[in-house]
């Protein structure tokens, strides 16, 4: 079966492409890429868990009233655990930041084992050095930092209007990062920039659809990559319908 007719099929649309990067998850590249970039994630969180436990260690477990010389008991110990547990449910916060950071790093690889499969091999001209990749991962990840720490401001007015506001301005900010991205090894930049404008509903819309599973721990380990690559196949769908 050619990489044309792997493509070609009633499912060429938003979850289509969603479709086609979850069937790719068990290729051997793919699966690859999959696993590095979960095994960092996890060990990112786990290593700040195990710092922030070390550090609550250096509290005292007792306290020494001055003058009087009575001893009291103090919580501090009990932090430890709290503090890992504190981190693993700030996962669902982190994790979005740390996709930012690892799939930057990682989608030359991502893009490259989906165009093996679906588009018979790289697009022309595609490829960043890791100069420009890790500037691109910095520079998302102080966007998308800054703008949840808005977000973290503006929640306690929102009320129970704040999940949407997070959900719809981290869908916009990943659906413009990812797609201008993969667009770019296709085209000039400026190009990439029309393309999203003139499809930015369904690239907000494909935002979102990757968005909402990073919220739901274990699964944000995974959905970054399935994201990259749904993004992929987006681009070379729009692509070849643009003048």
């Amino acid at each position: 079966m050619t990489p044309e007719t792997r493509v070609a099929g009633p499912t060429r649309g938003l979850a289509g492409d969603f479709g086609r990067a979850i069937a790719q998850a068990l290729d051997k590249r793919f699966l690859g890429v999959l696993l590095m970039s979960v095994g960092a994630s996890l060990a990112l969180l786990f290593g700040l868990a195990g710092v922030l436990g070390w550090l609550v260690g250096f509290l005292p477990e007792t306290i020494t009233l001055p003058l009087i010389g009575w001893e009291i008991d103090t919580p501090f110990t009990g932090l430890q655990g709290l503090a890992v547990l504190g981190v693993m449910l700030a996962s669902v916060f982190l994790m979005i930041p740390v996709a930012v950071v690892f799939v930057n790093l990682l989608i030359e690889r991502i893009v490259d084992a989906v165009e093996a499969r679906w588009y018979g091999g790289p697009a022309r001209g595609a490829g960043r050095g890791v100069g420009d990749q890790i500037g691109a991962a910095l520079r998302m990840l102080v966007v998308v930092l800054l703008a949840n720490l808005v977000l973290l401001f503006v929640a306690i007015l929102a009320g129970p209007l704040a999940p949407v506001l997070f959900i719809a301005v981290n869908g916009y900010l990943l659906g413009r990062e990812f797609f201008e991205t993969v667009a770019q090894r296709m085209m000039r930049a400026r190009d990439a920039r029309a393309l999203r404008r003139r499809h930015r509903v369904q690239v907000w819309i494909g935002g979102v659809m990757m968005t909402v599973p990073l919220v739901v721990p274990i699964m944000n380990l995974v959905v970054p990559v399935i994201g990259v690559a749904a993004f992929t196949h987006m681009v070379h769908r729009l692509a070849e319908r643009a003048p």
